[in-house]
């Protein structure tokens, strides 16, 4: 049984050790949650979300550009109440849309973006072809605007919408080889962090792609990805095959739920009580 107290942390019932959680701001075992998209909600939802379990979130995300149909001064108020609980905001795939208008659209979108809080600003290449030599002149651009670059990969092509099963199949996918050369290369080029898009791996498939999962952890490091895993039988599957100190997105609803995976606190019949993370003094 792993013996890390919890005193650390502002929790009740700290009489029971759980499985070890670094202190914010952390760099592994990163919790990063949707912001409003697939449920609307404002800054009220987010404050109460945050003033009960914002110690276990490091982040927030819009996805889908779901920012650019809220007022400003509401994306901002976001950002705030973010920064006030210690986690970074980051913004979805939307630069797919931004790019089609050039690059003055580009800096406006990034100057933007800082204007209301956004830390972070994330490429996803889902929807488009984009070499790597474009990929890494965003990055480039991003890191050069004072933002964050988190570059979204996948193997799947189409993915990053709410396209189905055997639509994405038929686009076909790629090798997860090229995923793991470009992680490298937009790492080296100065990007923070990579997201791992779950669509053709164990999102509108078929069959979960684990060996992909297995391949990018060994070739990109486990500590420079996050995985999209935004349902309980995915981010249960990372926990029990990776440990606690995986990078997951999720939903907003479910942060309690990962964390007590996390801490070996709750579970099912396969992770229940076996989740182990000892700190020694």
């Amino acid at each position: 049984m792993n013996t890390q107290s919890s005193s650390a942390h502002d929790v009740s019932f700290d009489i029971v050790p759980r499985a070890h959680r670094p202190l914010k701001p952390r760099t592994h075992g990163l919790t990063e949650i949707r912001a409003p998209y697939y449920s609307t909600f404002g800054t009220r939802h987010l404050q109460d979300v945050l003033d009960v379990a914002g110690q276990w979130v490091d982040g927030i995300k819009w996805a889908g550009g779901s920012f650019a149909l809220v007022p400003k001064e509401q994306v901002r108020a976001f950002s705030d109440i973010a920064h006030e609980h210690g986690a970074y905001v980051s913004s979805g795939g939307w630069i797919e849309t931004v790019l089609r208008y050039g690059e003055d659209a580009v800096d406006a979108y990034l100057r933007e973006a800082k204007e209301v809080g956004f830390d972070t600003i994330e490429i996803s290449t889902g929807f488009i072809m984009l070499p790597t030599s474009g990929l890494l002149r965003l990055v480039e651009r991003v890191t050069a605007a004072g933002l964050k670059a988190k570059p979204e990969l996948g193997i799947q092509i189409g993915s990053g919408g709410d396209s189905g099963e055997a639509e994405l199949a038929a686009e076909g996918a790629k090798d997860v080889g090229d995923l793991i050369e470009r992680a490298r290369r937009t790492l080296e080029a100065g990007a923070d962090i990579v997201m791992i898009e779950s669509e053709g791996i164990t999102e509108n498939v078929t069959e979960w792609n684990t060996a992909a999962v297995a391949s990018i952890i060994n070739g990109v490091g486990l500590e420079n990805v996050m995985f999209e895993a935004a349902d309980g039988p995915v981010f249960e599957w990372y926990i029990k095959h990776y440990g606690n100190e995986v990078n997951l997105f999720v939903d907003h609803s479910q942060i309690l739920q990962l964390e007590g995976l996390r801490q070996n606190i709750w579970g099912n019949k396969s992770t229940w009580g076996r989740v182990i993370n000892p700190m020694f003094s």
